[in-house]
C-alpha cells in the first residue's frame, strides 16, 4: 500500500513537472506557441471533419438522401418530411434553451466577443453547446451553415489549451485566432483563406509574431480535414475566361450592389429578431414557429435548406432564367433570416457566398450592356460571393483569397479585389457593422471589431483610484478648516454633509488666498465648493474616466460609490490617469510585436 501511494506521488509529480515545463516553453517561446497552434490546427481539422459527417448523417437520416449528397441539391420524394423536418429541429431546439435558460443565466461569448473583450477566453463547455445547437439546427434543415459552430468549437479548444498552459493574454488572443483559422481553412480547403479569416475578424490586426502560428495552424487544419473527409469541402468553379480591364467597372458596380443587398439582409435579420422579442412568444418556442416557414419554403424549392453548399453548385455549373434566380435568392435570403431570427443557431458565411453567386448570375444580364461580352457569368457569380459575403461577415482579404484558392486564377483575384474592397468601402460608410458587430450593436456592445479593448475595461477607477483622501464637513468654519489643513498639507479636500454624502471639492491655497485678497470674502466654506455635481463611479473604464476629465476641465475628481448614495470612496487625478492609461496602451503595443 505504501509502495503503491509512493508511486502515486511520484506520477502527480512528474505529471506536474511536465506541465511546468510545458507552460514554460509555451510562454516563453515562439517555437512553444507554434507548436500549440499546430495541436489547435489538427483538432479544428479534427472538429470540422467531425461535425460536417454529423450533419450529413442527420441529412441522410431524416431526409433520406446519400450520405455524401448535399441536401440543398436533392430531389426528395417525401415531401412531408421537408416540412416536418425544420419544425422538429426547432422543437428540439426550443428544448434545449428551455433547459439551457434555467441552468446557465451568462451570455455565450463567440471568438470575436472572446477577443474584443476577454483576452480570449471562452468556455469550452459554451463551445460544445454552440455546436450542437448548430448541428440540429443545420441538420433538420435550417437555413443555415456550420461555420459559426466550426469556428466556436475550434476557438473554444484553443482557449482550453491557453488556459493550461497559463499563456499571456496577447498569445491567448493569438492562439484563439488559430483555432478559428483552421476551422474556416478546413471548412473551404483553404489555408490562405483561414489565415486572413483570424487576422481580419478574430484577431483584428496582422502582425510578424501571430503570422506563423495562425498560418500553421491553417495549413494543418486543411491537410487533416482532407485526410479526415477527402475532398467534400471543395468548392468547384466552372471556366473563368478572359479578363479584360474594361470588365473592372461592371465588378465594382457589383460590390456596391452586393453591399447594398447584404446590409439589407442584416437588418432582415435584425428585424425578424425584434419582431420576435416584441412578441409575448417564449424563446423557446419562437425556432419551431421559423421552422413552419422554412419548411413551407423547403417545399418550394430545397436549395433554401442547410448552408447551401450544393445550391452553389448548381447554380455555379448550369444556366437558369433570371426569372428563377431572383426567386431562389429571395426565398434563400428570407430562409436565412426567419432561421436566425427565430433563434436557429448558425451563421450566414456559407449562405452569403450562395446568394452572392446567385447576386453575381443575375447581375450578368445588365453587365453585358457595359461591356464588350467577355465577362462571363461565372466570374461575375465568384465575384458576387466574395462581395456579399464582405459585406455580411468582413474581411475584404479574408474573400479575396477564397477567390484565389477556390479558382487558382490570379486575373479574376484582382476583380474580386477591387470588388470587395468597393463593398467593404460602402458598408462601413453608410451602415458600419459586419453581421457579427451588428449583433453585438443590438445588445447594448459598443465593440466593431475583435481588437482588444477589453484591457481599457478592466482599466477601471476602483482600480486606479487612491482610498486615502482628505475630506471634511461642508458646514465646517472656515477658521477650523484653516486649522485642520494648514497650507501645503493637502491640494485639495472632498466636503462631505452630514449623511457624508458628496458635496464638492475645494483648493486649500484658494482658501487661504481669499483670506489675503478681501475683495470678494466668502464666509462659508460651501462657498468653494467646485465640481458639485461631477464625479466618479467605481465601475468606469480609464476611457470614461478621461472623458469626464475634458469635459469638467478638472485636474482631479472624487470617487463615489453611486448615485443614489453619492458616498465618498477615494479620489482619483487625470494625471495618474493618462499614465497608467499609456502604460497598459505602451504595454500592448509591445506585447503585439512580441516585444514582451
Amino acid at each position: 500500500m505504501a509502495t503503491l501511494s509512493i508511486d502515486a506521488i511520484t506520477q502527480v509529480f512528474r505529471s506536474t513537472a511536465a506541465l511546468v515545463k510545458a507552460r514554460t516553453f509555451a510562454r516563453g517561446s515562439e517555437f512553444g506557441l507554434i507548436l500549440s497552434a499546430a495541436v489547435i490546427g489538427l483538432a479544428a481539422g479534427g472538429a470540422v471533419s467531425l461535425m460536417s459527417w454529423i450533419s450529413r448523417s442527420l441529412h441522410s437520416l431524416i431526409f433520406g438522401i446519400g450520405h455524401n449528397d448535399w441536401l440543398s441539391a436533392s430531389e426528395i420524394e417525401n415531401q412531408l418530411i421537408v416540412l416536418l423536418a425544420p419544425i422538429c429541429g426547432g422543437i428540439l431546439l426550443g428544448i434545449t434553451l428551455f433547459i439551457l435558460a434555467r441552468r446557465r443565466k451568462r451570455q455565450i461569448v463567440d471568438p470575436i466577443e472572446a477577443n474584443a473583450l476577454y483576452g480570449g477566453r471562452i468556455s469550452l463547455t459554451d463551445s460544445v453547446i454552440v455546436a450542437v445547437q448548430n448541428l440540429i439546427s443545420n441538420g433538420f434543415g435550417a437555413s443555415v451553415g456550420l461555420e459559426a459552430g466550426y469556428t466556436q468549437l475550434s476557438a473554444g479548444l484553443a482557449s482550453k489549451l491557453g488556459n493550461k498552459l497559463k499563456l499571456r493574454r496577447e498569445d491567448m488572443r493569438v492562439l484563439v485566432g488559430c483555432g478559428a483559422a483552421g476551422a474556416i481553412a478546413a471548412a473551404f480547403n483553404a489555408p490562405l483563406t483561414g489565415a486572413f479569416y483570424a487576422f481580419e475578424l478574430i484577431i483584428g490586426t496582422y502582425s510578424m509574431v501571430a503570422l506563423a502560428p495562425v498560418v500553421g495552424a491553417a495549413i494543418i487544419a486543411t491537410f487533416a480535414a482532407r485526410a479526415f473527409s477527402g475532398n467534400s469541402f471543395i468548392i468547384e468553379v466552372g471556366e473563368i475566361g478572359l479578363i479584360t480591364p474594361a470588365d473592372y467597372v461592371p465588378a465594382i458596380l457589383l460590390g456596391a450592389t452586393c453591399a447594398a443587398v447584404g446590409i439589407l439582409i442584416m437588418q432582415g435579420v435584425a428585424w425578424v429578431e425584434e419582431l420576435a422579442r416584441k412578441s409575448s412568444i417564449p424563446p423557446y418556442v419562437r425556432p419551431a414557429l421559423g421552422g413552419i416557414i422554412v419548411g413551407l419554403l423547403g417545399l418550394v424549392t430545397p436549395q433554401v435548406l442547410s448552408a447551401g453548399h450544393g445550391a452553389l453548385h448548381i447554380n455555379l455549373d448550369r444556366e437558369a432564367p433570371v426569372q428563377i434566380l431572383i426567386g431562389i435568392f429571395l426565398l434563400k435570403s428570407f430562409a436565412s433570416a426567419i432561421s436566425i431570427g427565430s433563434g436557429f443557431r448558425g451563421g450566414l458565411f456559407f449562405a452569403s457566398l450562395f446568394m452572392g453567386s446567385l447576386v453575381g448570375k443575375i447581375f450578368a444580364i445588365p453587365a453585358d450592356m457595359l461591356t464588350t461580352g467577355t465577362l462571363t457569368p461565372t466570374v461575375l457569380a465568384v465575384v458576387g460571393m466574395s462581395a456579399l459575403a464582405v459585406a455580411v461577415i468582413g474581411g475584404p482579404l479574408t474573400m479575396t483569397f477564397l477567390a484565389l484558392e477556390i479558382t487558382g486564377d490570379f486575373p479574376i483575384t484582382a476583380l474580386v479585389l477591387a470588388a470587395v474592397i468597393t463593398s467593404s468601402l460602402v458598408v462601413r460608410n453608410t451602415f458600419g457593422y459586419s453581421f457579427a458587430t451588428w449583433r453585438f450593436h443590438l445588445r447594448g456592445e459598443s465593440i466593431r471589431s475583435a481588437h482588444d479593448v477589453g484591457w481599457i475595461r478592466n482599466l477601471t477607477v476602483d482600480k486606479l483610484m487612491r482610498a486615502d483622501v482628505k475630506k471634511a464637513r461642508a458646514d465646517m468654519a472656515l477658521k477650523d478648516f484653516r486649522e485642520a489643513f494648514p497650507l501645503g498639507s493637502a491640494q485639495r479636500v472632498i466636503l462631505v454633509d452630514e449623511s457624508e454624502r458628496y458635496v464638492g471639492i475645494v483648493l486649500v491655497p484658494e482658501i487661504y488666498a481669499d483670506e489675503v485678497d478681501q475683495t470678494e470674502p466668502r464666509s462659508q466654506l460651501i462657498d468653494f465648493a467646485q465640481f458639485r455635481n461631477d464625479f466618479l463611479q467605481p465601475q468606469m473604464n480609464a476611457k470614461q474616466a478621461t472623458a469626464i476629465f475634458d469635459k469638467t476641465k478638472s485636474e482631479a475628481l472624487a470617487v463615489v460609490n453611486d448615485m443614489i448614495e453619492r458616498r465618498v470612496i477615494g479620489q482619483l487625478s487625470e494625471a495618474h490617469t493618462l499614465r497608467r492609461y499609456s502604460e497598459e496602451l505602451d504595454r500592448r503595443r509591445r506585447e503585439a510585436v512580441g516585444e514582451v
